[in-house]
């Protein structure tokens, strides 16, 4: 594995300095009276060599629409977004979800992952955690956008720092990798959902779902960080141990809850047979 990963990284390089190497050749032997500044150039080809969008880039977008909350449902222009049931801390069942989020479409950026979290998702312990695979998608499609995301999503930056650090090299294969690198998982959002698994190519079913239970550490106080951390699951199928950890946080006199740690989330999952058909 970290052969292709530095067989991808020596690639980049040659690349870049090939480059390099051409255009100093060509200052160094063009005749009198060419202008560089004039040469056809094209930056474009440059920049996708560096950092090439993502295949789903195109979902990505910042238009507005009004969010309108009905109970435990929120709608953003066509999107919507339902909380069902409550996580259950005196169950002994660590295996059985108690709660849920449904949801029709990954949020288009920022704007709408705000909307939702603040008009919704963020209200409850459950919709904050199923909101980790909406970041983890956003990022894949945009990283900027999707660090966004998490800064808004998370407790703190260095949580939000051990998640982009692993990500930049989950997600980007033509950047860390070839895409034959088995470590590259575009997919990793999609592992989350209910219905998704290795065998069926990771296609959850629909609406998506994200269901939840408690872990056995429960409900504890952390005066240090001062609020709440509620111990949950999210239950999913990409790993051998299909209980996800997800640690939420609730501030002292906080309105909102944060993801407090959530490793698990973003490790390596099983490997997908076939091909993967991307999320809406």
């Amino acid at each position: 594995m970290k052969k292709s990963y530095n067989f991808g990284k020596r690639m980049h390089s040659i690349a870049l300095a090939t480059l390099g190497f051409g255009l100093t050749l060509c200052m160094t032997s063009c005749p009198d009276g060419v202008n560089l500044n004039n040469l056809p150039i094209d930056t474009g080809s440059i920049e996708k060599l560096v950092q090439p969008k993502d295949q789903w880039h195109s979902l990505v977008s910042e238009s507005k629409a009004n969010a309108q909350v009905e109970g435990n449902t929120l709608t953003y222009g066509t999107h919507t977004y339902t909380v069902n049931g409550d996580i259950n801390f005196n169950s002994t069942d660590h295996r059985t979800p108690t709660a849920s989020v449904t949801f029709t479409n990954i949020p288009s950026g920022y704007a709408e992952f705000e909307a939702v979290y603040n008009g919704l998702l963020g209200k409850s312990i459950q919709g904050t955690a199923a909101m980790i695979p909406m970041a983890i998608e956003l990022y894949a499609r945009d990283a900027s956008i999707g660090k966004k995301c998490f800064d808004l999503l998370c407790n703190s930056s260095s949580t939000v720092d051990g998640i982009i650090r692993i990500l930049k090299t989950k997600l980007v294969p033509s950047e860390y990798g070839p895409e034959n690198d088995q470590y590259i998982q575009r997919y990793m959002a999609a592992a989350l959902l209910k219905g998704a698994d290795c065998t069926n190519a990771y296609t959850p079913q629909e609406p998506y779902t994200v269901e939840m239970c408690s872990s056995p550490n429960g409900i504890q106080e952390s005066q240090m960080s001062g609020g709440t951390v509620y111990y949950t699951y999210i239950l999913a199928k990409g790993w051998d141990s299909e209980q996800r950890a997800v640690d939420v946080f609730m501030p002292y006199n906080g309105t909102t809850y944060k993801v407090f740690n959530c490793p698990s989330t973003y490790t390596q999952c099983k490997n997908i047979r076939g091909t993967w058909g991307g999320l809406k």
